[in-house]
């Protein structure tokens, strides 16, 4: 199968960093924002955009809330699957996979990381719950900044979502809307890749 140019090479984890690389330069805002799907206890789709942070040797890694809605759904299925897509290049990444918490070392480095007024309202915020008021979580940020002081930890509801994929599309725009799309799939993560180039 011909998978030269920009679809070239034998891992699609590397593949999935060669096109990112290329996009952080040219696409105006957060080029690894990707629109992340979960579903529901009720089988309903839920989509938002959050940050990619990594893109590992073979999974891809945000961070949120594990109480909010996507925290919760995601620990209630095991799935998740997520579109990077970036206009300026005009290409795609469509993930499907199982996902697994990241609560480790790497979780405090990355919170360790953030500025502090996003590690502080990371404490207080209680994301996706009702919020009567923009008051009442400023409130909460400032009674937050006096009890967790200049240096807070990482909360214990907050840390990585790392997605295992299962499938991972890589989409390039074709004249005449004739679209280059090849699909790499497995059964499950520790079996071998099949590459397939799908129709348009």
């Amino acid at each position: 199968m011909d998978r030269s140019g920009i679809f070239a090479g034998a891992d699609p984890f590397a593949l999935a960093q060669s096109w990112l690389a290329e996009a952080e330069p040219v696409e105006p805002n957060d080029p690894n924002a990707i629109a992340l799907a979960t579903v529901d206890s009720d089988g309903l789709p839920n989509v938002r955009m959050v940050l990619l942070k990594e893109i590992e040797a073979d999974a891809f890694v945000f961070y949120t809330n594990y109480g909010s809605k996507k925290g919760r759904e995601i620990e209630a299925s095991g799935k998740a699957a997520f579109v990077l897509h970036w206009k300026s290049l005009r290409r795609q990444i469509r993930v499907r996979g199982l996902t697994e918490r990241e609560e480790g070392p790497k979780a405090d480095e990355y919170f360790s990381s953030r500025s502090l007024k996003s590690r502080l309202g990371a404490w207080a915020s209680s994301q996706s719950q009702p919020l009567s008021s923009r008051e009442a979580l400023m409130a909460e940020a400032a009674k937050v900044a006096v009890t967790k002081g200049p240096n807070p930890p990482r909360p214990p509801f907050w840390g990585g979502i790392r997605i295992h994929p299962l499938e991972i599309e890589f989409w390039a725009d074709g004249a005449f809307r004739l679209h280059n799309r090849f699909r790499w799939s497995r059964q499950t993560i520790d079996m071998e890749w099949s590459v397939d180039r799908l129709y348009p």
